[in-house]
């Protein structure tokens, strides 16, 4: 791809992005709307945005022949960062209510034999059976009943089996110990700035992970935002595991820190 088509894909998304998320009759149908006209460069423009995807997922602790499902997957991206592990991974399911991101997904899967594409809502779709793994990548602020999705994602994991986060947030005006502490400006700002694109950055996401699976890790880092020169946007990388019969993260995983 030229510098110049380069420039006019990433034109066709700051476009879709000013203009926000529409209103529809649905969430399906508002992510359909909002993304068709930019599916085609989604992956291009992303990559400069949502850091930590590849850490998310080298961080996963997976078995042999392991059965993953990855919640608000879109365009099944997510998928090559798992690199040669994912030929010793039974099965990867992507599931997302925005057909035009699945349409990507689709072509993807016909390369990678270990992925399965599912249109559905990540609240309510469960698979056949316990998987080992689930995770969501940018997805979490993206869904309103972000609570129902946790809910809908530990339901599905086996005892002992792990859930990975990766998203924007900000902290809360007094976080806990040892955790980022964010600005009053920075807490206000960021919400403002993605909320106008249906992205609901916020400061319960993260605590609520913490309290709900005690077992984890935590990593808390800043990232560059295309065109705007000024400012990094918090993110953070959860790694959770399920409760189980005396299996717990190994102290060399067991952390949290922070990259401000």
């Amino acid at each position: 791809m030229s510098r110049l088509e380069a420039l006019r894909d990433d034109f066709a998304v700051l476009q879709r992005l000013l203009r926000g998320m529409p209103r529809a009759e649905s969430h399906a149908a508002s992510l359909t709307e909002f993304y068709a006209p930019q599916a085609g460069a989604y992956d291009r423009f992303r990559e400069r945005l949502l850091q930590g995807r590849a850490e998310l997922i080298e961080r996963l602790d997976l078995p042999e022949r392991a059965r993953v499902v990855e919640l608000g997957g879109g365009t099944g991206r997510n998928a090559e960062f798992f690199g040669e592990r994912l030929s010793r991974i039974e099965s990867l399911e992507i599931v997302d209510v925005c057909a035009p991101l699945l349409a990507t997904a689709r072509e993807r899967a016909r390369r990678l034999p270990a992925l399965r594409v599912t249109e559905a809502d990540a609240t309510t779709y469960r698979p056949e059976q316990p998987v080992d793994a689930v995770y969501f990548s940018y997805a979490l602020t993206m869904i309103p009943d972000w609570r129902a999705a946790i809910a809908n994602a530990l339901a599905m994991l086996k005892p002992g089996g792990v859930l990975g986060v990766v998203d924007f947030y900000v902290s809360q005006a007094q976080p806990a110990l040892g955790a980022a502490r964010h600005g009053a400006l920075t807490r206000w700002f960021w919400p403002a700035w993605f909320g106008h694109d249906g992205v609901r950055v916020s400061s319960e996401h993260l605590p609520e992970l913490q309290r709900l699976m005690p077992d984890n890790r935590v990593i808390e880092a800043r990232a560059k935002v295309p065109y705007l020169p000024i400012g990094r946007v918090p993110y953070y990388v959860f790694i959770g595991r399920k409760a189980a019969m005396r299996r717990r993260l190994s102290p060399r995983d067991k952390y949290s820190y922070s990259r401000r």
